[in-house]
């Protein structure tokens, strides 16, 4: 394939989402077609787009949106802390669809959208790696977590191959003081999915989503395996986040632990 075109066809799912509108235009030039998929307003169909609702609990629709497909970035689900009625159709029952039709359809390499949320009860004052146990601070924590461990499944049991991305924040800038630790720029997001769908051998990798920080939480040498370096950096926006808030209450769990505010949200 000419230019940077490695794929006849990539499947996003999650499209009408946060970062699935930042990663739709910025997917295309890798593959002859990216087709799109959710379950919200996809919007107007793009040249070389094809699109699809498709709600992730059902098992028929999301065997036939893969097929035909070469790899898969599933952004798709709950994106957020939600009671667990609420993260189990999508981020659960969903996961295992995927991964089925995968199966199924003959797809090889997944790049899956996981979270931080994974590891929020460790400490903001721990520094982690992804060979470390899952600590999720929710059920939206606990449902990624749920994914990995569907995407080791089926490396080792089918060898379909996943680079499980425990995404920071992505965000145009950082947005209070965690972020300095978690921020993840559109560009280095660009960066780490493709260098999740185009590295060989990755079995399944777990990178944590993360620009080039001067604070640093997590180890993180997935990124080595699947050649991802970040360029930008939350350093830039310091002052204006720490005058923000000057000072910070050590006693507050969203202070104290990795997972931020997620780790108080709830009972429901």
């Amino acid at each position: 394939m000419n230019g940077p075109e490695r794929f006849h066809r990539i499947l996003l799912t999650g499209a009408a989402g946060g970062l699935g509108r930042v990663l739709r235009p910025r997917l295309k030039k890798y593959c002859k077609w990216l087709r799109v998929s959710d379950i919200a307003d996809l919007g107007a169909k793009a040249a070389g787009e094809e699109m699809q609702i498709a709600p992730l609990e059902d098992k028929a629709t999301v065997r036939a949106l893969l097929k035909g497909v070469d790899a898969v970035v599933h952004l798709g689900g709950i994106s957020t802390e939600q009671p667990f009625e609420t993260v189990l159709p999508a981020n659960i029952v969903g996961a295992y669809h995927l991964y089925e039709a995968a199966r199924l359809q003959g797809v090889r390499r997944i790049v899956y959208a996981s979270s931080n949320h994974v590891t929020g009860f460790y400490r903001q004052d721990e520094t982690i790696d992804a060979s470390m146990p899952m600590r999720p601070d929710g059920y939206y924590g606990l449902s990624k977590a749920f994914g990995e461990n569907l995407a080791q499944l089926y490396f080792d049991r089918y060898g379909i191959e996943t680079v499980s991305l425990r995404i920071g924040s992505s965000y145009p800038e950082p947005r209070d003081r965690r972020m300095l630790a978690t921020w993840l720029s559109y560009d280095d997001l660009e960066r780490l999915v493709v260098a999740g769908l185009t590295a060989a051998d990755v079995g399944h990798t777990v990178v944590y989503g993360v620009s080039d920080n001067k604070a640093v939480w997590w180890k993180n040498p997935g990124a080595q395996v699947i050649g991802y370096q970040a360029r930008d950096s939350s350093e830039p926006f310091r002052a204006a986040r720490e005058q923000q808030r000057p000072t910070l209450d050590p006693t507050d769990p969203a202070v104290k632990y990795q997972g931020g505010p997620f780790v108080t949200m709830g009972p429901f």
